[in-house]
């Protein structure tokens, strides 16, 4: 049985990747896109199936490519998703070894990345590795994106839930408040019309 917590992990969306316009990419934009669609619909078999597919043309693209890590991230959350916590944290490692060397080890997609292996860990009860990660996640978040960002929201509450699960309450509490701010500036800042 999965165990179940609220945590905020990211299935990468071609939305979050420039947009390849060459003939190379077109094939791997859609896979993706089917990917994406089972992902939705709930049919895990398909959307690994597509995301096979694509990783064999990401692979194509080098081994630095971005597209790579969206590939193994997918991979990743949807192998997390089932269970299969050993194909999951494989993948995430080497998507975040991807992103670490095809971006730099500080930026934002990089902190989106060691968030999601992290939540794994988190969801395996191995609280000390999921916490060096959350930390350097949300560090880096809040060198790049600045202090009230959405995703350092984002971060405190993930980590404010495993500090929860360790039973550090009173740090929860405090890093609960903070996102909470956060995201209410934010939501002043930019109301949905």
């Amino acid at each position: 049985m999965l165990k179940r917590i609220s945590i905020a992990v990211t299935l990468a969306c071609l939305a979050l990747w420039p947009t390849y316009t060459s003939a190379q990419g077109g094939l791997w934009e859609t896979y993706m896109a089917a990917a994406t669609k089972a992902y939705q619909q709930g049919n895990y078999p398909e959307a690994e199936k597509q995301l096979g597919a694509a990783l064999k043309e990401s692979e194509g693209f080098g081994p630095q490519d971005p597209r790579l890590a969206t590939n193994l991230n997918n991979l990743g959350e949807l192998y997390r998703l089932q269970g299969r916590y050993a194909e999951a944290e494989q993948h995430y490692k080497w998507a975040l070894a991807v992103l670490e060397k095809a971006l730099r080890p500080a930026h934002p997609q990089v902190a989106t990345s060691l968030n999601n292996l992290a939540a794994l860990y988190h969801a395996q009860g191995r609280y000390a590795g999921a916490e060096q990660l959350y930390k350097r996640s949300l560090g880096i978040r809040e060198k790049t994106l600045g202090p009230e960002h959405p995703q350092v929201a984002t971060s405190l509450l993930n980590y404010a839930a495993l500090l929860r699960a360790t039973g550090r309450s009173d740090e929860a509490e405090r890093m609960e408040t903070r996102a909470k701010a956060i995201r209410a500036r934010n939501a002043k800042q930019n109301p949905v019309n």
